[in-house]
């Protein structure tokens, strides 16, 4: 492809579900969390192949991002508002600074166990939107019904090119709902994109983020982003648009936004019980269970399927069914100021 490709990771979210790891001054992805180096860090080596690379962020954790990857760009944004707020901010900038670009963005928290199968999918996704003008989503074959991920059901199998409309999104269902999902052959969404910042543009001209445009036209940053409430790109553009084709990613896969799933790509070995770190932890009849707890010794007696989580002066204890509402813990101790 004769087009320049510009990777941009998106790195400003703070983690909510990976309380107590994750704080407001030390987001999930500047840790080590299944590997020995920084979420951040090996997302940006996995898109070492790219023309440019970019990280998105916000301000407090810009000076971060530049010590631990001076090599590359830093975008701030000057408020959350989610992904599709920030992506076509992403877009907006980046289609000044480098000529005839495709973009392909992803967040900076998944697990990936193929890199080089990883490169060759973005790749052909960033062909695919430079031939298409379409926005193209990654998807992922499920291994399991999970309710924390969004579907992506596809019209009909993948052209000789690799890729299909998408019929229906689906955010995040219901375990008897995501079941029905997978006998469709939906994919899981991953969250990763290829596109030409003018086609993400042209979308979202046709969507709730409108008014962001227009304030950025008018060389107004603080008022492009107060202009919109916080949405993902998925709900703002995604699913409205009937420009959205996936392409499969056919490697092993995850999210890594909860204990939970840190536990299932991590699961295996001697014993049933998943320890990051290399924690101290006694086992007694226990299983199932994820401890994180780098400075605790842990005691697990007569347990299943437990997550217990110790930094500092915090202690989580949670059942890995519930990792999601690890996120209702931190909304209460925000409200607390407490975060």
């Amino acid at each position: 492809m004769d087009r320049p490709i510009v990777a941009c990771v998106l790195a400003g979210g703070t983690g909510t579900r990976l309380y107590p790891a994750s704080r407001s001054d030390r987001p999930k992805q500047f840790h080590a969390l299944a590997g020995e180096t920084s979420l951040l860090s090996r997302t940006l080596e996995r898109v070492g192949f790219a023309d440019e690379r970019y990280v998105l962020t916000r301000e407090a954790f810009a000076d971060d991002v530049r010590e631990l990857a001076p090599d590359v760009g830093v975008l701030v944004e000057p408020a959350p508002r989610d992904t599709g707020p920030a992506l076509v901010y992403a877009a907006w900038r980046l289609r000044e600074q480098v000529d005839d670009a495709v973009l392909v963005c992803l967040p900076s928290d998944h697990h990936v166990g193929d890199d080089l199968a990883f490169t060759r999918a973005l790749e052909r996704a960033a062909r695919i939107a430079a031939n298409t003008g379409d926005l193209v989503t990654l998807g992922v074959a499920p291994t399991r019904p999970a309710t924390g991920y969004g579907y992506v059901v596809p019209e009909d199998d993948p052209t000789a090119d690799g890729y299909a409309p998408v019929s229906q999104f689906r955010e995040k269902p219901d375990r008897e709902t995501a079941t029905r999902l997978l006998e469709r052959d939906a994919y899981w969404n991953a969250g990763i994109f290829a596109w030409t910042p003018e086609a993400l543009l042209r979308e979202a001209r046709r969507s709730p983020l409108e008014p962001m445009l227009s304030a950025l036209e008018d060389g107004d940053l603080e008022a492009a982003f107060a202009a919109v409430d916080p949405e993902s790109v998925d709900y703002a553009i995604m699913e409205r648009t009937d420009r959205a084709a996936v392409t499969p990613l056919s490697v092993e896969w995850d999210d890594l936004g909860t204990w939970d799933s840190i536990g299932t790509i991590l699961e295996g070995g001697d014993d049933e019980n998943v320890r990051l770190d290399d924690d101290a932890v006694l086992s007694v009849d226990a299983t199932g269970n994820v401890v994180a707890a780098p400075e605790t010794h842990v005691s697990l007696v007569g347990v299943e399927d437990l997550i217990v989580a110790a930094f500092d002066d915090r202690l989580l204890v949670a059942s890995r069914d519930d990792a999601e509402r690890v996120r209702e813990v931190v909304s209460r101790l925000r409200e607390e100021g407490e975060f």
